[in-house]
């Protein structure tokens, strides 16, 4: 079997699980296992890869995801105790004030939570401060959870391109620069990227005010008719676990929580657990009982949300790992495998995009791969994007005369804005679960006013004569 063939199948693999999930025959955590699992037999079968490899591919995705699964369970738990408390209800009701029945101001103040919440480059961190904060909003306001994730993913993927954040360190490190070096060549383009984003966030509440949201708007008329007949329950609830009289705690709290999460000390599910632990303890007592209730309310999201990304470690580890001759498994990390190592699909599936590239466009390659970019971060992890596929773009580049930092700038700019809808970004996937929002749907509402907005700002890349034409 040959890499072309492993790239093909991998591809056809990437291409089953998209049309799977948006045509609703499954959840995305069975997606995520059978596609994959299937791929692997067939790989197996034509001793491209032994049964023991497979087993250290998987092993490799759990290792990569298992953190991240820690912190989907306790954020969700966490949020949840808070909602349950009342907190998010006293938040809302001053952030109603502000606003008022301004559409629009709700979307602005959800792009200009997203750009501060992500300066410190963390998905999932952002996420856990944007949605829990937003959603109940969009909820009141009868606004679609679909534009406050599109509105968030914009505005993260422009202040993804700190010199801080994972992408430009990588392209940094592959092209041996210094990443605030680089930073300062694409600072020109965050800056219109955030411009772009705060006017996306206008126009995504224009577009919400045409299809009627507002406090009274068209569109509360068939939500408030399907809420009806649960209010009375609802609040019941909500009056039995409420504790307005902690609030001022609860909400110290939560910024304790946050700060942790930015000062990047601790792995990122620590500072949930440790506050799931204390808003137990502070707000429901020493009861075993009760803290028993309060989780099983939220155990089935995070259950949901936490067996999503476990079946997206069998996708990562066995799209993203390659097999070194001694049986372990490279990270996709590595730029360069040694000889011997059995490459992984997804660097099999980047060398077939970059022998198809270069035949018509190779003086225009950087153009060519900025308007790819964001298809492509579909089936590409980040690791495996900048490490595998951006040094084999940079060879090809140079037998073509064009310059390795073009190319970089193209492919961390136009990839940055696809960072949050690509499912095989795990902060992706602890987005869509905060927001109660399925992956297809989310992709469905997103791609293609990501894709507009990569394109846009590689022209003006090109006009301001960042990259060349």
């Amino acid at each position: 079997m040959s890499e072309t063939v492993v790239g093909i199948l991998g591809l056809l693999t990437i291409v089953a699980i998209v049309v799977t999930l948006f045509k609703s025959k499954t959840q995305p955590a069975i997606a995520f296992i059978v596609f994959p699992a299937i791929l692997a037999l067939i790989l197996v079968i034509f001793k491209w890869v032994t049964f023991d490899d497979v087993a250290a591919m998987i092993k490799a995705g759990f290792s990569s995801t298992g953190p991240t699964a820690a912190l989907f369970v306790f954020s969700v738990l966490y949020f949840g105790v808070m909602t349950d408390a009342g907190m998010f209800d006293v938040i809302i009701g001053k952030l109603m004030k502000l606003v008022g029945d301004n559409v629009i101001g709700v979307t602005i103040m959800t792009a200009v939570i997203a750009l501060v919440g992500h300066l410190d480059g963390g998905g999932a961190s952002t996420f856990c401060i944007v949605v829990p904060a937003m959603l109940p909003i969009y909820k009141r306001m009868h606004m679609r959870k679909t534009t406050l994730l599109r509105i968030a993913v914009l505005s993260m993927g422009v202040l993804n391109l700190m010199p801080w954040a994972g992408p430009t360190m990588r392209a940094a490190s592959v092209l041996g620069i210094e990443a605030g070096s680089l930073w300062q060549t694409i600072l020109p383009i965050q800056i219109f990227g955030i411009i772009l984003a705060l006017a996306h966030a206008v126009l995504a509440g224009f577009q919400e005010k045409k299809r009627g949201a507002g406090l009274n708007g068209t569109a509360a008329v068939a939500d408030n008719e399907a809420l009806e007949e649960t209010a009375e329950q609802a609040a019941a609830d909500n009056k039995e676990l409420a504790r307005p009289k902690l609030f001022l705690f609860n909400v110290l709290l939560t910024l304790c929580v946050i700060a942790m999460l930015i000062w990047d000390v601790f792995p990122s599910y620590v500072p949930f657990m440790l506050g799931l632990a204390i808003a137990l303890f502070v707000n429901y007592g020493f009861t075993a009982k009760m803290h028993k209730k309060i989780i099983n309310l939220h155990a089935g999201p995070a259950l949901m949300m936490c067996s999503t990304l476990m079946g997206a470690a069998v996708l990562m580890g066995i799209l993203t790992s390659s097999i070194g001759a001694d049986g372990k498994v490279i990270s996709a990390k590595t730029m360069e495998l040694p000889p011997d190592a059995i490459p992984s699909v997804v660097r099999c599936l980047s060398n077939i995009v970059s022998e198809i590239l270069p035949a018509a466009l190779g003086q225009h390659l950087p153009l060519v791969i900025g308007i790819l970019s964001v298809p492509l971060a579909l089936a590409f992890d980040t690791d495996s994007y900048f490490y595998g596929m951006l040094p084999v773009i940079i060879g090809i580049g140079q037998a073509f005369g064009v310059e390795a930092l073009p190319i970089a700038i193209a492919m961390v700019v136009c990839r940055n804005c696809a960072t949050f809808i690509s499912p095989m970004v795990p902060a992706t996937l602890l987005g869509t679960g905060l927001a109660e929002v399925d992956i297809k749907d989310h992709i469905k509402a997103s791609f293609l006013y990501v894709w507009a907005f990569s394109i846009i700002c590689m022209l003006f890349a090109i006009v301001v004569g960042i990259m060349p034409l």
